[in-house]
């Protein structure tokens, strides 16, 4: 029973909208009628100026962290504790982008999955940054950035797994899985739009 509620709790941390608040607060209304329509740090820095998005970017990465060490304390010692731990993980970034409280509009889940990544592995984070850097600074898409790190953190975490001392490794690679597909399915429509040619480009 406490590893499920660890589960859920970790969903309703991953719901709370920061962007959408942040947004409400400074007074731009409701982010997600703008833009890409998510409550994620790009669309709050086009509607509330790049500080906001700065603060957005942090608590949501903030609160995947937490999500993550919460379930590794609570549940270290407990039987199948790396799939818990893993099924919070999933569960934070898929309340980011599902949110209760926001009737299920949320965000795309990449900031709040960095969060859950820097702690669960962070070299391999480290790794796939750099590549999304690169992309960004070469494109000033950062969608374009994103999806590529989406779909390169489960390839790094396997790489960097393939040399380490922990022999379980799988519940990790799940959710790194997992999650990157689902950033990667939110970012559908800027898909779209990178084919078109028609995707708003990052302004320095």
């Amino acid at each position: 029973m406490l590893p499920a509620s660890v589960v859920v709790l970790a969903y309703l941390l991953g719901s709370i909208p920061f962007g959408y608040l942040i947004v409400r607060l400074s007074g731009g209304g409701d982010v997600r009628v703008a833009g890409s329509g998510g409550t994620g740090a790009t669309n709050v820095t086009r509607r509330a100026g790049k500080w906001a998005g700065v603060l957005t970017l942090l608590l949501d990465a903030l609160k995947g962290a937490a999500a993550v060490v919460v379930a590794h304390g609570v549940l270290a010692d407990g039987p199948g504790a790396d799939w818990w731990v893993a099924a919070s993980a999933l569960a934070v970034v898929v309340g980011h982008v599902f949110p209760v409280w926001l009737g299920f509009r949320g965000g795309k889940g990449v900031a709040t999955g960095l969060g859950v990544f820097l702690v669960l592995a962070p070299l391999a984070v480290l790794c796939v940054l750099f590549v999304f850097v690169v992309i960004v600074w070469a494109t000033r898409y950062v969608s374009l950035g994103s999806i590529t790190a989406a779909a390169l953190i489960p390839v790094a975490v396997w790489l960097l797994g393939l040399h380490g001392a922990d022999e379980n490794k799988l519940p990790l690679l799940t959710a790194a899985t997992v999650g990157g597909a689902l950033i990667i399915f939110m970012h559908r429509a800027n898909i779209g739009r990178l084919l078109r040619g028609e995707e708003n480009k990052l302004k320095l």
